[in-house]
């Protein structure tokens, strides 16, 4: 899937991925994974207190780091047209991983639980808020892993019944491409 249309793609080949947004230049997305977490409580916690500014993604829901910035991006132009669903941007990335319209659904299957050994910590951001992500790397009690890693976490059973995705699907495309097809016309189904 080509991705031009959505992102100008501005990588960093380490452990965290960073795309600069085309229709937000001043907003960049970051995405962070980490397993062998061992206080997943505490960052819910956390998270549902404001206490940290990223949204903490349940990654055996993910097939690919593009799937995030498709429900970022998404959230971003909400956020700025005053349209989201939700009452901030972290949840609006989580809400929109989503197929369907229902939140509380959204935030049980994307959003971490307290049992979860690893997660994905998406960050907006400005160019020049690189402090943000070290404070947020410093709070996870984990190994950081390459963002590029995440379908070694994928749970592809659960994902494919989610987002139900048929074998004649896969067979003229892959299941990424249904998955943000899913995504993105939930709103229009």
């Amino acid at each position: 899937m080509n991705c031009n249309f959505l992102i100008f793609c501005h990588i960093f080949f380490s452990m965290h991925l960073t795309h600069e947004l085309e229709l937000f230049p001043d907003h960049r997305v970051t995405q962070m994974l980490f397993k062998e977490v061992k206080n997943a409580a505490g960052l819910r916690q956390s998270a549902v207190e404001g206490k940290i500014n990223g949204a903490l993604i349940n990654p055996t829901m993910l097939v690919n780091p593009f799937q995030v910035l498709v429900a970022a991006n998404k959230a971003v132009h909400l956020q700025k047209s005053g349209k989201m669903k939700t009452r901030s941007l972290y949840s609006e990335i989580i809400f929109n991983l989503s197929p369907t319209n229902n939140i509380s659904e959204a935030f049980k299957r994307f959003g971490i639980s307290d049992g979860d050994d690893s997660v994905m910590v998406v960050v907006v951001h400005n160019k020049d808020e690189s402090q943000l992500l070290a404070d947020i790397t410093a709070k996870v009690e984990g190994r950081q892993i390459p963002v590029e890693d995440v379908s070694s976490l994928s749970d592809s059973a659960k994902i494919k019944k989610l987002y139900k995705v048929t074998p004649q699907e896969e067979k003229c495309g892959t299941l990424l491409d249904a998955v943000v097809c899913r995504m993105a016309t939930k709103d229009v189904m």
